[in-house]
């Protein structure tokens, strides 16, 4: 049984018993809104990601990191020293503060940093010991897709030992070999519930990260290394998700009672039957006997790019310390998303950002950053 400790002003610890792979001590993954030191992201380098809008892509970041270093700071990975002074050249002329910025040389493959760079967690050894941060390094294997993902599978090492944080490697018991999990595939409301897709974590054909592990087992691991008591098991992600199912695009907490879902309303979009799948799991759900408050956004219509179709949701939201950054597509339904998420977020400011040629790379805002979590 998990409890919270609720006389802390850091945010919430649960702490429980140990489970699956006898590791010692107690994890949670706060929620994305509590308070961060810092967001990390890594500077864009791989042509294959943004064929022929590269250099758009750099100042596009060049305008986010503007946004995000109003609210916090912001770690940037870079792969090389000139790679740096280009990119802060640019921050520079962009009005971007030196000291919101922090830069770190690591080798990258790609620069969704959000899938690549571990999960930060505040850990403590037992019921007694006050919480402190730590990394838990999952293994990264390119989506179960691409090929080119040795360097990204070094980040949370790389990461970890440049803060000087605790360092969880969440070995399988059956296998001994690292559990393989992106941050893009769940979403946690802090207080020991998790959104996931039966599409991304149970898959055993199409993109298949932990052969083997079921339902069970894949819960027992999100509960030893993340705190989590209850997943919520959605159905389906989008058209054009090449991660198969990531849950980032499709819903999101927004408070530990509250999720907000994507919706399309047009029956002829083959988004319209998985979307309408998840909404009636979410709808469906209860913890502890409580359902939760539901809060439906529309899909954009319809990008294209090459004859492909692109995965762009106003789901792929970041939130900020006092922003919540969210793209936008040049759609009619940019205003309504972002009006929603401002009657959620009366206290933030929010920001859309536009995101047509970012979403080229088969990704948006929320891919591209990793939240670092404040502990005062």
């Amino acid at each position: 049984v998990w409890t919270r400790q609720s006389n802390s002003k850091r945010p919430h610890l649960w702490v429980g018993s140990r489970d699956m792979n006898r590791s010692k001590g107690r994890r949670l993954m706060p929620a994305e809104w509590t308070p961060h030191r810092a967001t990390w992201i890594a500077w864009p380098h791989n042509t294959s990601d943004w064929p022929g809008k590269l250099q758009s892509i750099r100042w596009w970041y060049t305008e986010f990191v503007r946004h995000l270093a109003t609210v916090e700071q912001v770690a940037i990975v870079f792969r090389s020293e000139p790679e740096r002074r280009q990119a802060f050249s640019s921050l520079s002329k962009a009005g971007v503060s030196r000291d919101r910025l922090e830069a770190h040389i690591f080798p990258t493959n790609r620069s969704w940093l959000r899938d690549t760079g571990g999960t930060f967690v505040l850990h403590s050894a037992d019921d007694t010991t006050e919480p402190a941060l730590a990394m838990i390094d999952w293994h990264f294997n390119g989506w179960s897709k691409y090929a080119d993902w040795s360097a990204d599978d070094q980040l949370p090492t790389l990461i970890a030992t440049k803060l000087q944080l605790k360092r969880i490697t969440p070995r399988l018991q059956k296998t001994a070999r690292t559990m393989v999990l992106e941050g893009g595939s769940i979403d946690v409301n802090g207080d020991g519930v998790a959104l996931a897709t039966e599409e991304c974590l149970l898959d055993t054909k199409v993109q298949p990260r932990n052969p083997g592990l079921g339902r069970s087992e894949t819960e027992k691991a999100l509960r030893n290394f993340l705190g989590i008591e209850t997943v919520i098991w959605l159905g389906a992600g989008i058209v054009g998700d090449d991660t198969h199912g990531h849950v980032d695009d499709i819903a999101r907490f927004v408070s530990p009672e509250t999720v907000v879902v994507a919706v399309e309303p047009d029956h002829t979009d083959p988004n319209h039957a998985p979307l309408a799948d998840n909404l009636a799991r979410l709808r469906d759900a209860r913890v502890h006997g409580r359902s939760f408050t539901i809060v439906t956004l529309p899909m954009p219509r319809p990008l294209w790019f090459n004859g492909q179709r692109l995965p762009a949701s106003y789901l792929n939201f970041y939130l900020a310390n006092d922003s919540v950054l969210v793209p936008t597509f040049n759609d009619p339904a940019d205003r309504f998303a972002l009006g929603t998420l401002a009657e959620l977020f009366p206290k933030r400011e929010v920001i859309g950002i536009h995101a047509v040629d970012l979403v080229l790379g088969l990704g948006t805002i929320h891919c591209l950053t990793l939240q670092e979590p404040a502990l005062s």
